[in-house]
């Protein structure tokens, strides 16, 4: 997946999710999107819970703790009623070079 071994895509995976909490929108392929997508609704799932264990679950994925701090208590609170679905991906066109196609992934409003 993503033409990386385990380790450098999940590192990968990680710096795409501390991007999107830390600017809340990013540019970027949308293969990597889509691949990050799932973990960013189970991040925020677990953070909406608000309890000490769902705060842990985030840490495991989210080392900077600032990090951590702003999706627990500033984003997640947002999507308290909403089931599923935090973010959403807008195609922006493609990438000059390999022609990749790029999309803007953003948390919902």
């Amino acid at each position: 997946m993503l033409s990386r071994d385990t380790n450098q895509r999940q590192a990968l995976l990680k710096g795409l999710v501390g991007a999107l909490i830390r600017s809340e929108a990013i540019e970027t392929t949308e293969a990597k999107a889509k691949a990050v997508r799932g973990l960013v609704d189970s991040l925020v799932t677990a953070a909406r819970k608000g309890t000490l264990a769902g705060t842990r679950q985030v840490e495991k994925v989210v080392a900077d703790k600032d990090l951590v701090h702003k999706l627990v208590h500033e984003i997640a609170p947002r999507f308290k009623s909403r089931p599923g679905g935090y973010t959403r991906l807008i195609k922006t066109g493609r990438r000059s070079g390999d022609n990749a196609p790029l999309v803007r992934m953003e948390f919902v409003k």
